[in-house]
C-alpha cells in the first residue's frame, strides 16, 4: 500500500509542478504551434477544436468526460488560451461562460487573435480576460503568461505579472 500511496503522491506533486492549459483553435496549425510551445515551457496542454469541445472538456455540457472534476482541490485547468475568432462560438462567448460558471470563473482566460481591433480587446479584457494576444503566439508570450498559469495553485510571491 505505501507504493500506492506514494504513487499517488508523485501524481498530485506532478499535477501541481506542472500547469494545464486548455488550448482552444479551430486551425489545427495554431494548435499544434500552441501546444508545442507550452510543452516546450514545461505545461500539460490539452487541446480543443472549438468553444463547444472546450466546455464539454471543462464539464459545462453533458456527454463527454471533464477534466476539471476529478481533482479533489482546485481546478485541474490552471489556464485556458482561445483563438477569438472561430466558427460556432467566439473567444468572447467562450470567455463569458466560463465566467458565468461558480466553479470555473477563477480560471485565467487568455484570448488571441491574428487582428489588433481595439474594442475587442478592450471588451475581453473587460469579460474578465488576464490578457489578449496578437497571433502567431511566441515563446517570450508564453515566458509572460506563467504567472497566470499557476495562479489558482500558487500566488506570484511578489513577481510581476506582465498582464493588463
Amino acid at each position: 500500500m505505501a507504493a500506492g500511496s506514494s504513487s499517488y503522491s508523485s501524481m498530485v506533486l506532478d499535477e501541481v509542478k506542472t500547469p494545464h492549459v486548455l488550448a482552444v483553435d479551430d486551425s489545427l496549425v495554431d494548435r499544434k504551434l500552441i501546444e508545442r510551445l507550452l510543452t516546450k515551457s514545461a505545461c500539460k496542454v490539452t487541446t480543443a477544436e472549438n468553444g463547444q469541445r472546450a466546455l464539454e472538456l471543462l464539464g459545462l455540457i453533458d456527454g463527454q468526460h471533464a477534466i476539471n472534476n476529478r481533482r479533489l482541490q482546485g481546478p485541474k485547468v490552471h489556464m485556458i488560451i482561445t483563438d477569438y475568432c472561430m466558427p460556432g462560438m467566439t473567444g468572447y462567448e467562450l470567455l463569458r461562460k466560463i465566467k458565468e460558471s461558480s466553479n470555473l470563473k477563477e480560471i485565467p482566460v487568455v484570448i488571441m487573435s491574428s487582428e489588433n481591433v481595439p474594442t475587442r480587446i478592450k471588451k475581453c479584457l473587460d469579460e474578465g480576460a488576464k490578457e489578449f494576444m496578437l497571433k502567431p503566439l511566441k515563446q517570450s508570450d508564453v515566458k509572460r503568461l506563467r504567472c497566470h498559469m499557476m495562479q489558482l495553485g500558487q500566488p506570484c510571491n511578489g513577481r510581476l505579472c506582465m498582464g493588463r
